[in-house]
């Protein structure tokens, strides 16, 4: 049965102690999926996330003819085990130019970018498309240097849905600006050895570049003719559970196998429950940010987020959309620019709109472990990239945060089984 489209989160008591798992890194799975399809042998990968965005990527593999098994991963319900046999840089199928190859990429930004660089690399059409939103989300930076390879990109307006016209490797370099996502570089990286690119990075937007420095510490640690490669558990998804502890009690929540390899920027998050006067995007932390603007009316002092400005390209406009739903909640939030700035308040609960942003989602559950009332529209988005979230609220402690999820029509208790998002 599909969560209800409202829902409301009724705080639990502090448990004695909670240790909680996180799936693996989406940023992570997605790049190794695109590196394993390209590798010369078969590639297993343990802990890998299984959500929308990671589906998304490897139905698309399939459809373009890579042979990709998945399997139940035992250590963690929403990970899987996923084989992939790698054909060292050979994409087995293709369409013509009156009937492209359809490639669907939900609003998976990473399954839209990397599959428009890898896809190059074949021998005919492709046409990729998406969600509204992800046809409205940036794609000009990636395709112009596609075209700069001396591939052909149709695609109006430079955005999805997009034709590209696969050619096969060409040696060559390209200059690409990662002004508006980290994404547009990573896409040519992790092809650019088999394809033989060389590629350059222009307009260094530093709240990216941690995301470019993880597909490079990928591409060099990666099994390129085949074997196993673990992924780590998700930083930006483990930051609710960081939160949890700052809402519950420092000491009773942590969340097991925290990352340590540096890829995530996220993973400084436990270096934050304490706010700070100013935190920024650029510096500090990367999606997790929204996590701490969240629960920045707790603290006994004003908290600054600067450098906002990627959040507004993502899922939804993100800034906005802090800023009036925590407003919705009490809080005192001014937007100037690409910053917020957000006094002590005394927060009480409301229906919060999601914009279909499964950040959005988690954050405001999270924050609702401590504000009773807080009830959520379109809970299902969270499956984007997490979704089991509302299981590891609801479990019982050690392994959960004992938390009481209701239909927020009906007043019915939801039990675990109906926790999934769908």
């Amino acid at each position: 049965m599909p969560l209800p489209d409202l829902i409301e989160i009724v705080p639990p008591p502090s448990p004695a102690f909670v240790s909680i798992t996180v799936p693996g890194s989406k940023s992570i799975t997605n790049r190794a999926l695109i590196l394993a399809a390209l590798s010369s042998g078969t590639v297993t990968l343990t802990g890998a996330l299984w959500s929308e965005d990671t589906q998304v990527m490897t139905e698309c593999l399939r459809q373009l003819g890579f042979a990709v098994g998945v399997a139940q991963d035992l250590a963690e319900e929403a990970n899987r085990v996923i084989q992939v046999e790698g054909l060292g840089g050979r994409i087995p199928k293709a369409g013509t130019e009156s009937s492209p190859l359809e490639l669907y990429v939900g609003n998976a930004g990473t399954a839209a970018r990397f599959l428009a660089a890898m896809v190059c690399l074949g021998e005919g059409c492709y046409r990729l498309s998406g969600v509204p939103r992800m046809h409205e989300r940036p794609q000009a930076a990636l395709l112009q240097a596609l075209r700069s390879l001396g591939y052909r990109v149709d695609a109006p307006g430079d955005r999805l849905p997009a034709v590209i016209h696969g050619t096969g490797p060409r040696t060559g370099a390209c200059r690409v600006s990662v002004a508006e996502s980290s994404q547009f570089a990573s896409a040519l990286l992790l092809p650019g050895k088999v394809a033989g690119w060389e590629v350059q990075i222009a307009d260094a937007n530093p709240d990216e570049l941690p995301y470019v420095e993880m597909t490079c510490r990928l591409v060099e640690s990666f099994p390129h003719s085949g074997g196993n490669f673990q992924v780590e558990p998700d930083a930006s998804s483990g930051s609710y559970f960081w939160g949890a502890a700052r809402l519950m009690g420092k000491n009773r929540v942590e969340v097991a196998r925290w990352p340590s390899s540096g890829w995530q920027v996220d993973a400084r998050y436990p270096d934050f429950l304490d706010l700070p006067g100013e935190v920024s995007r650029e510096s500090d932390l990367g999606d997790s940010i929204m996590t701490a603007i969240t629960l920045a009316s707790l603290e006994n002092h004003p908290v600054r987020f600067i450098d906002l400005g990627r959040l507004r390209l993502q899922e939804c406009e993100r800034v906005q959309a802090l800023r009036t739903e925590l407003t919705k909640c009490g809080a005192s939030v001014t937007e100037s620019g690409d910053s917020l700035l957000i006094r002590p308040s005394i927060l009480h609960g409301a229906e919060i709109e999601t914009y279909d942003d499964h950040r959005m989602a988690m954050c405001f559950a999270m924050l609702g472990l401590r504000i009773p009332g807080m009830r959520l529209r379109n809970p299902r988005c969270v499956r984007k990239t997490f979704p089991n979230f509302f299981r590891k609220l609801a479990g019982s402690p050690p392994f959960g945060l004992g938390a009481i999820i209701l239909d927020a029509t009906t007043g019915r208790v939801l039990p675990l089984n109906e926790l999934n998002a769908e």
